[in-house]
């Protein structure tokens, strides 16, 4: 006989069991419960052992696995991939990195087309600050030094050969088939020709370096203890230098005795003449020479070490700019040994 009524005394009324989900939450809370009271439990011996949560060492694979996994990896037969990818992903790759550097370099070459399109190979197309013209010398070896003995040939004669190798596009006969004598003293335009159209050049013949010339003395003056140097004005394209007049070149002692410098001789002249300028640049100028002026120290005195500067001087020429020693001057050491 089943019992009718419950352990209170009521009777008739069934016993109802709790829902699942209920039941899942109170055992979820009771295991957060137990977690939380393991977390304030002392630390048994065993958790205190470090060894055993380091971590264990890789055993090591030898060179025939090694070997095995590279060709593998190079190529895998069972799922026929090369390196980790198929076919279809490599010709996915290729083709995005195709299409990728095909854009790159059309972008490039339109840029580079503007660009060439926008500029004139002849002239530069922003021309309105135009620095002033600096000078450079010859002989130019170890830097802005000229020492030597005049009695000993090896001393000097690299700078003889210097002085040689610079002249040669002066020789007479290759300025008499080239270019033309201008006998003007004035600037010689030819702005009324066409813009690609070739500039004549006026002839300066090494002849007339007289004996700077190396056609007279082959040394130059340096076995004699007078040598020469060559000083030319650099070429700026368009540029009229002296703004009508002639620029006139002078050389003086910087540092030392000023007496050590003694005759100072140039040749053809001590200017720059008007007619060698403007130029306009390699591509219609081709033939163009530019002016040298010959400088040869003819009683330099012997044994002293001096420092020799040669200036250019005229209108719109700065030759004193402290940022720029080659700015309208150029400066070099000279020590003449017997």
């Amino acid at each position: 006989m089943e019992p009718s009524s419950t352990e209170g005394g009521a009777e008739g009324k069934p016993v109802r069991s709790l829902p699942h989900k209920v039941i899942l939450k109170h055992g979820q809370e009771l295991e957060e419960e137990q977690e939380e009271l393991a977390e304030h439990q002392p630390l048994e011996q065993e958790d205190l052992n470090f060894e055993r949560w380091k971590r264990r060492p890789i055993p090591k694979r030898t060179l025939h696995q090694k070997i095995d996994d590279l060709k593998k990896y190079l190529w895998n037969a069972e799922t026929n991939e090369f390196m980790g990818r198929s076919g279809k992903s490599w010709s996915l790759i290729l083709l995005f990195y195709a299409g990728l550097y095909l854009f790159l370099a059309a972008m490039f070459g339109g840029c580079l087309f503007c660009l060439m399109w926008s500029i004139s190979p002849y002239h530069p197309t922003y021309n309105d600050r135009v620095m002033p013209p600096g000078m450079t010398m010859a002989p130019h070896l170890e830097g802005h030094e000229i020492a030597f003995n005049a009695s000993d040939r090896k001393s000097w004669k690299k700078y003889a050969r210097s002085m040689e190798e610079y002249l040669r596009p002066y020789n007479d006969a290759a300025q008499q088939r080239k270019n033309i004598l201008c006998n003007k003293e004035t600037y010689f335009m030819q702005d009324d020709l066409d813009e690609t159209a070739e500039r004549k050049a006026c002839q300066f013949k090494r002849s007339w370096l007289g004996e700077c010339s190396g056609m007279q003395d082959p040394h130059y003056g340096y076995s004699q203890g007078r040598p020469c140097i060559l000083l030319r004005m650099n070429r700026i394209l368009g540029y009229l230098p002296g703004q009508g007049k002639p620029i006139n070149v002078t050389c003086g002692v910087k540092k030392g005795p000023p007496e050590a410098l003694g005759e100072i001789q140039f040749f053809p002249k001590s200017i720059f003449e008007m007619k060698y300028y403007p130029y306009y640049g390699k591509l219609r100028h081709v033939n163009y020479s530019s002016p040298v002026v010959a400088v040869r120290f003819a009683g330099v005195q012997q044994d002293t070490h001096i420092q020799v500067q040669c200036k250019l001087n005229g209108k719109g020429i700065i030759n004193d700019s402290p940022t720029d020693r080659y700015l309208g001057s150029v400066t070099f050491s000279l020590e003449v040994g017997a």
